[in-house]
């Protein structure tokens, strides 16, 4: 038995000592999916090529190069010369014969492996061309038509929210981001707020030793009043982090790298990744982020070169991406692992004169990872769309960037179809993006959507009708209904499963809060009840 494995069965062990009516339930109803492939340690590295990248300059349509090079006659990527693109794949079509921008060789190394697929011309809906405009919608889950998914919580949050409840208040981050400052909202969740963890210019193998953010002990009489709970608040994540700071230092120093990675910043947010999980750190998703893609002037450094700004920074996401794969590839990771870029929008097809190119729709995205399938989806975008009367926009869109999330959050994570729906759900079109799936995104032997998706009624984590918030709490805990009832019956148990608390009790202003100061810090069960149904939510008391 690999050891990985065995870790796992050690860990589902102990843990079936602690919460035993849970945990019985969950493998009653994994037990018909025992022939299927165990998925508990996959995991998605988003990429977020922040600034919006120039798509046509990253993948060139070779079978309308003509056209591309009257678009740009000055930063075309050369047909011939020294940087002139690098061929693809000559068994395509030739409707999607591409060009590789000639940064990209580490791209090419990856495709001729069969472990990345191009996506072409993905956007959404009625596309806003303002940076801060469409991060938002590609963190929320929505497009330029509506905000009805939800405009103060992230897909991100709100899948693992629904996916992942029983990590929620793991002493690990379910959730980790390198290379901003900011906490993305593509994290926060309707119930749970606080599931990333930013580690931006912190060292993590020394993380848990940084980690402190009011310093020293926290105050020992918090007010009753909105400054008090806001102080609350801010002492609560304080100590929330730091044990995520220790999680992450523990990982960092149990991981390794393999091989050597570039000097740059993405590769090194990369390499942390790496050791991350090579550490066996549970988190589900990272994030990590490289900038500058806003290339208005000099993203060329003169007529009829590929060298300048965007050549660097391509080279820097290629070399990247490659050092981390095959790192995780040589330490036999790589099964558990799926890669994918994301920018906010494209650039226009046509250049600026100013050796650059301005705001535009569509772009494309990359896939990679051992279990992705290789190849192109979908054709070169037409350049002829591109003209005067439109702003020389493209704007047909082929697949919705949604479409490639909810294909891996269902093909590769194995979430069923109303978790996708609770996600995002394409409100332009009145669709499920469990009907727009990908198909040919996964290998076959990766791909668990063909029987091994609980359904509705098979699956252990059903919606939620309450919230127990603040989780992680002090010592005011609030149970409230969010289909507006009048009463609540809930039982507390300690993480050994002894009953606490059992009570029934009248809302008060939607809500009944508990005063649990003298629990012991810890995690807590809350079983409540609502007609016939029972669901449970994990609390940590800190």
């Amino acid at each position: 038995m690999q050891r990985r494995q065995f870790i796992k069965l050690s860990t589902a062990a102990s843990a079936m000592a602690l919460t035993p009516f849970e945990l019985q339930a969950a493998l009653k109803s994994f037990m018909p999916y025992a022939n299927c492939p165990d998925i508990s340690n996959r995991k998605l590295v988003l990429i977020n090529l922040a600034g919006a990248n120039d798509g046509l300059n990253t993948v060139v349509p070779l079978n309308q190069y003509d056209v591309y090079s009257n678009l740009r006659p000055t930063i075309k990527v050369p047909i011939t010369g020294p940087n002139k693109y690098i061929g693809l794949d000559s068994t395509l079509p030739d409707n999607q014969q591409i060009g590789l921008n000639p940064a990209l060789t580490g791209l090419k190394s990856i495709y001729d492996k069969g472990w990345l697929r191009i996506m072409q011309s993905v956007g959404y809906p009625s596309q806003n061309k303002s940076h801060f405009k469409s991060t938002d919608l590609y963190l929320t889950g929505n497009d330029g038509n509506s905000l009805l998914n939800g405009s103060d919580t992230g897909w991100m949050g709100r899948f693992m929210e629904l996916y992942y409840p029983n990590l929620i208040v793991e002493s690990f981050p379910i959730a980790v981001e390198i290379g901003s400052i900011k906490t993305s909202l593509g994290f926060h969740a309707e119930e749970a707020h606080g599931l990333s963890l930013n580690i931006s210019g912190q060292d993590p193998e020394g993380y848990y030793s940084i980690v402190n953010g009011l310093g020293g002990l926290p105050p020992l009489n918090i007010p009753d009043s909105d400054y008090g709970k806001q102080l609350e608040y801010l002492t609560n994540t304080d100590a929330l982090s730091n044990t995520y700071g220790k999680s992450i230092s523990q990982a960092f120093q149990a991981g390794q790298n393999d091989i050597s990675y570039p000097d740059s910043d993405l590769s090194n947010q990369l390499k942390t990744v790496a050791r991350l999980i090579s550490g066996d750190l549970g988190t589900k998703i990272y994030m990590v982020r490289i900038s500058g893609f806003d290339t208005h002037n000099q993203q060329v450094e003169g007529v009829g070169e590929a060298i300048g700004k965007h050549y660097s920074l391509l080279t820097d996401l290629a070399e990247g991406m490659e050092a981390f794969i095959n790192d995780l590839n040589s330490q036999n990771l790589a099964d558990d692992v799926v890669g994918l870029t994301f920018s906010e929008f494209g650039r226009k097809a046509a250049e600026n004169g100013s050796l650059g190119t301005d705001h535009g729709e569509i772009a494309p995205m990359f896939v990679f990872g051992k279990p992705v399938s290789g190849g192109v989806s979908g054709t070169n975008p037409d350049l002829t769309e591109a003209t005067s009367s439109n702003n020389f926009q493209i704007q047909t869109v082929q697949y919705d960037y949604r479409q490639t999330f909810a294909t891996l959050l269902q093909n590769y994570l194995g979430a069923d179809d109303s978790i996708i729906d609770s996600t995002f759900f394409n409100h332009t079109l009145n669709d499920s993006f469990v009907n727009l799936r990908i198909e040919e995104l996964l290998k076959s032997e990766f791909d668990i959507s063909k029987g091994c998706i609980p359904t509705k009624e098979e699956k252990f984590s059903e919606n939620k009708n309450w919230l127990v918030y603040p989780n992680p709490f002090r010592d005011i805990v609030n149970i409230s209904g969010i289909n507006h009832p009048e009463t609540v019956s809930f039982r507390v148990y300690n993480a050994s499963g002894v009953m606490l608390l059992s009570k029934t009790e009248t809302l008060q202003d939607g809500k009944v809060s508990l005063n649990l100061g003298h629990f012991s810090s810890g995690v807590y069960l809350f079983e409540i009840y609502s007609s016939s149904k029972k669901e449970i939510h994990k609390v940590i008391k800190i």
